[in-house]
């Protein structure tokens, strides 16, 4: 009968000490950040700067020079995606054009209001990305 006990009860201690691991192991993983935010680019400019300055030992010269060539670096990107938006706008207008040519004309009337709903929400998000850049 003692033998008996004493099995229920370490049964009872293994069962308690699985259930307080397992209930670990699950606040753990809800407590976890999946999300890791893009630092913003005058947060990341700055960074890089810094550990450039730290790590390499620039001087103030050295460090003036980095910054000027990390705006023509900038300016040289805005200048391709400038010229890559005509270019995508075409691919997405043959986009547009192949999807309607196949719908029916009872469907046009719906797609036309899908693709307005969609552009009123990204020009939305674009106005709400500026603003939060400033």
């Amino acid at each position: 009968m003692p033998k008996s006990r004493l099995s229920i009860g370490a049964y009872l201690l293994l069962v308690f000490l699985s259930g307080a691991l397992v209930g670990a192991f699950a606040h753990r993983l809800y407590v976890a950040k999946t999300v890791v935010a893009a630092p913003r680019p005058e947060e990341w400019r700055r960074r890089y700067v810094e550990d450039l300055r730290s790590r390499v030992k620039l001087d103030e010269g050295q460090v003036n020079e980095v910054q000027r060539i990390l705006d023509e670096t900038r300016q040289k990107y805005r200048q391709l995606k400038d010229q890559e938006k005509p270019l995508a706008q075409a691919i997405h207008d043959a986009q547009v054009n192949q999807i309607r040519a196949m719908l029916r004309d009872d469907q046009k009337p719906a797609y036309d209001q899908f693709r307005e709903e969609r552009e009123r929400r990204r020009q939305e998000l674009e106005k709400k990305q500026a603003a939060e850049q400033r």
